[in-house]
């Protein structure tokens, strides 16, 4: 179906009489609901002049609501002193950040501390450290499925780099970084004693 001179006439014509997209794709025939409004909005049409005659409830004039009166003039010293209302309003607590919020540090600056080595386990801390000598070091766009996610370094510094050894079954990481990512949960607990 192609949009002729007549079938445009058409559709504009009882656009304006008000009739809906439905009921002009029916008279038109070949064309849907969603075509004609498509054509409607391509040629400008989409504000109806006419439309539908309202109900005569509707159609009634409303009574007009009394103009809000406006307030009396303050006098000239009042206008130098902050409203009383004014005065009292203090500014608002700021609303505490939650700890997640917190933890977010913008670009470019210096991370937080790592867990220091009293927090990892020494077999897992020396584990780690021979396995960075051996890693692939690669970048965000290298990295798979089957390779390591570990992050060594600062994400705003060029010597960043992920691990990339293979990894182990159904973890992210190698075996050395699954050993200090996923530490049992007695061993957490002793070493905050």
């Amino acid at each position: 179906m192609s949009w002729t001179d007549e079938r445009v006439e058409t559709l504009k014509r009882m656009w304006t009489e008000g009739q809906s997209a439905s009921q002009i794709a029916k008279e038109l025939g070949g064309v849907t609901r969603n075509a004609v409004i498509g054509k409607v909005h391509r040629l400008g049409l989409s504000n109806r002049v006419g439309g539908a005659p309202e109900p005569a409830a509707a159609a009634a004039p409303r009574p007009a609501a009394p103009a809000p009166e406006k307030p009396a003039p303050r006098p000239a010293a009042a206008e130098d002193a902050p409203a009383p209302e004014l005065a009292e309003k203090k500014d608002p607590e700021p609303i505490p950040m939650s700890p997640a919020r917190k933890a977010i540090i913008p670009a470019g600056q210096p991370l937080p501390p790592q867990p220091s080595a009293n927090e990892i386990s020494p077999e897992a801390l020396a584990k780690v450290t021979e396995i960075e000598k051996q890693a692939k070091k690669l970048t965000l766009m290298e990295l798979t499925e089957r390779t390591c996610k570990w992050p060594v370094g600062d994400p705003a510094t060029e010597n960043f780099w992920f691990c990339g050894l293979p990894v182990q079954q159904g973890k992210p990481y190698c075996e050395a970084h699954v050993g200090v990512a996923f530490q049992p949960m007695s061993s957490r607990r002793d070493r905050r004693r």
